[in-house]
């Protein structure tokens, strides 16, 4: 039933449009950490991506996202982003769509994502996270314990733009709004790049 769920919150016409927004921006050798039930598979451009890999560590959801697969040449990958099975500087692009919420330790996940990514590469992120307004990320932090032992371990509250300049990536393009899916949400999106 969680998937089921999870994939209705995160497939609403607001997330899809982000989605489509930014993974347009996906080039070459693309990976997706936490593909979950392969929502993104049907928007990638077979024009500007030469292969795909999804990580996710569901089998359940990853035979979900099988059944997505379709225009770019994809391999599914069971594993987590905190120890990736890939050689370092392997992708072009890394996708980031609602994970790093979920993620146990989420400064490790960004610092592998950092080392498979080519010099030049690109991380492109669709989150959620630590909202601006001080009396929602109260609310946030009150909340967040309880909600992830509900909710596959999601974090209401964590600051996705500091996390991502903690793992030497420089955010180089960054929206944020309010969520549409949520109250107690704040939605970050953009493009990182490796710094050094």
């Amino acid at each position: 039933m969680y998937p089921h769920l999870l994939e209705r919150v995160c497939s609403t016409s607001a997330i899809m449009a982000e989605r489509v927004r930014w993974l347009a921006r996906a080039r070459g050798e693309v990976l997706e950490v936490g593909v979950g039930s392969g929502l993104n598979l049907p928007l990638l451009d077979p024009q500007h991506i030469t292969s795909f890999v999804g990580l996710d560590p569901s089998p359940p959801l990853l035979a979900r996202a099988a059944a997505r697969i379709s225009r770019v040449p994809t391999t599914l990958v069971a594993g987590t982003a905190e120890a990736l099975p890939f050689d370092g500087a392997r992708f072009d692009t890394v996708l980031l769509t609602y994970t790093l919420c979920s993620v146990d330790d989420p400064a490790r996940a960004l610092a592998e994502i950092r080392r498979v990514l080519r010099p030049g590469g690109v991380l492109v992120f669709v989150e959620h996270g630590a909202a601006t307004k001080p009396r929602t990320l109260r609310w946030q932090h009150r909340l967040t314990p309880l909600w992830r032992l509900v909710s596959g371990n999601c974090h209401l509250d964590r600051d996705v733009p500091r996390l991502l300049e903690a793992a030497g990536l420089t955010v180089t393009e960054l929206d944020g709004r309010d969520s549409d899916a949520s109250p107690l949400s704040y939605a970050y999106s953009g493009i990182a790049r490796a710094t050094g």
